[in-house]
């Protein structure tokens, strides 16, 4: 006879990760985990009372992980053995950690305050072993930055070693701790949104910032009409469902990037312009289509994701470019490394939108490339 293994508790939690991860807090059900691991749902709720107790656990995992593996390194432990004991957490929960990144906006708001309060131990432990200098950027920007580096591993695919994806994180994180306040990189005018003259899109820019605040799930067509001024009805005549607003909403992420890409320059830091302006610009719709992706039917994802894919292999080819030494795959690890800098450095700064904050941001990504920072002469 089979005996219950005593790690049955976090097996539950692993393989839970996995499906949230993968499919999003709602979109997850009990039964589909407890089918994963193995065991009926009866036998899960011996665990967990209810979806979101499991969720929240889930949500933690990766920064108790971190706190601990921080809290056993010795304390005057340098910079690079903080950076990796980081990486070797966050690799070895690679499959599970977008959870926290974008699904833990679900928590309530108590369990978002712990959460918080974990991680802010993390960026205070990076902030105080960063090298300063009168020249150097905030400690807890470059904390965030190198931070957000090493996550990125969590947020693609890619097939690549634990210790080639260790080396290559905690060196890109590296270098965005070293980061200088930039001087001279150039700031660039992205396209702006399309002028809302339709009431389709006057329903489509009412939900992005809804979407934004409050995640897709939280949000009812009640409260999209009351913000355009329409009945809720109304909105079936330009939107079947709430997904196809949402569907609407990612589509426009992705034209708008691929119109900023196309009008940029063709030199990397011509496109790490563009990206950072982008995402400065465009903040509350490119958090939508990376948070809320994975709640679209796959018929509606394949477009979305082949135009990712699309977007980092023009980042791939152009870092190749200056960086021959390295692979494909090495050159796709760093591509997203700095995405994830843009990313958490942005939060960083509240996405601020002035000249100064997207020169950082930008020094923080080509850092993260490895990309040699040329000054002006004379």
């Amino acid at each position: 006879m089979s005996t219950r293994p005593r790690n049955r508790r976090q097996i539950i939690v692993d393989v839970a990760g996995h499906v949230f991860n993968e499919r999003g807090y709602h979109a997850a059900s009990l039964e589909e985990i407890a089918a994963r691991v193995g065991i009926t749902a009866p036998a899960l709720y011996r665990h967990f009372p209810n979806k979101y107790a499991l969720f929240a656990e889930c949500a933690g995992f990766m920064a108790d992980g971190l706190v601990e593996a921080l809290e056993a390194l010795p304390a005057d432990a340098g910079l690079e053995d903080v950076l990796r004991a980081t990486a070797q957490v966050t690799i070895a929960h690679r499959s599970t950690g977008g959870v926290y990144r974008w699904e833990a906006r679900y928590l309530d708001a108590g369990d978002r305050r712990v959460l918080r309060g974990k991680f802010q131990q993390v960026v205070d432990r990076v902030a105080s072993v960063v090298a300063p200098g009168p020249d150097r950027l905030d400690d807890h920007l470059r904390a965030v930055a190198a931070l957000g580096a090493i996550g990125s591993i969590t947020m693609h695919r890619t097939r690549v070693s634990q210790q080639l994806a260790e080396d290559l994180l905690v060196g890109a994180a590296l270098r965005t701790s070293l980061t200088d306040r930039p001087t001279d990189a150039s700031v660039t005018t992205v396209p702006a949104r399309p002028e809302v003259r339709t009431r389709r899109e006057q329903i489509l820019a009412a939900a992005i910032p809804l979407f934004a605040r409050d995640g897709f799930h939280n949000v009812t067509l009640g409260q999209v009409a009351e913000v355009v001024g329409i009945a809720t009805s109304a909105i079936y005549r330009h939107f079947p469902t709430k997904v196809d607003i949402l569907a609407a909403a990612c589509l426009q992420a992705a034209a708008l990037l691929d119109q900023a890409v196309a009008e940029a320059g063709d030199t990397l830091e011509a496109l790490a312009a563009a990206y950072v302006g982008y995402s400065f610009e465009h903040r509350d719709l490119t958090s939508v289509a990376e948070a809320e992706i994975v709640g679209l039917p796959p018929t509606q994802q394949k477009p979305l994701v082949a135009a990712q894919r699309a977007h980092v292999a023009i980042w791939e080819q152009r870092l190749l470019g200056v960086r021959p030494e390295l692979d494909e795959t090495r050159a796709r690890v760093l591509v997203h490394a700095g995405l994830g800098v843009v990313v958490e450095a942005g939060r960083r700064l509240r996405w601020e939108d002035t000249p100064e904050h997207r020169r950082a941001v930008q020094a923080l990504l080509t850092a993260a490339l490895g990309v040699p920072v040329t000054r002006p002469v004379g």
